[in-house]
């Protein structure tokens, strides 16, 4: 990462509350937003979700009750949270923070239509790995 972007509101608190499963953030722009770990967890970051280029991303189900275990902060930039379904390779960035916040009405709108046209809803279990597909382990160049 080249650095932060000056532009970029910094937080000035941050609390994961585990009982409203929402990780509540103030930014130094007086900004406060609550995001939900669901929220999170469809929209992280990382390979495993987005995919390896536009529109390999992996359309994440059943993450309504999803929890995070614990957060990492990663040097003056980022956050890694690990959620209570295993998944913890996701950096949430600080901007990436402030605009999941600013915009998570309309992002769960767009994941519920998603949803929608894939037959699927918010609590379907995730679909078993198809044997064969690429796995994001150890040899993935993105991690």
């Amino acid at each position: 990462m080249a650095g932060l972007d000056p532009t970029t509101p910094l937080p000035t608190d941050i609390v994961v509350h585990q009982q409203s499963k929402v990780l509540e953030l103030a930014f130094s722009d007086g900004a406060r937003f609550r995001i939900p770990f669901e929220l999170m967890r469809v929209y992280s970051p990382s390979a495993e979700v987005q995919g390896h280029g536009p529109g390999q991303e992996t359309l994440q189900t059943g993450k309504r009750e999803v929890s995070i275990v614990a957060v990492q902060q990663v040097g003056h930039y980022a956050l890694q949270p690990l959620f209570s379904d295993g998944h913890e390779s996701g950096l949430f960035t600080w901007a990436y923070l402030y605009e999941l916040g600013r915009d998570q009405d309309r992002l769960m709108r767009e994941y519920e239509a998603r949803l929608a046209a894939a037959g699927l809803d918010r609590d379907a279990p995730m679909p078993a790995k198809a044997a064969g597909g690429h796995s994001h382990g150890g040899g993935c160049a993105s991690h």
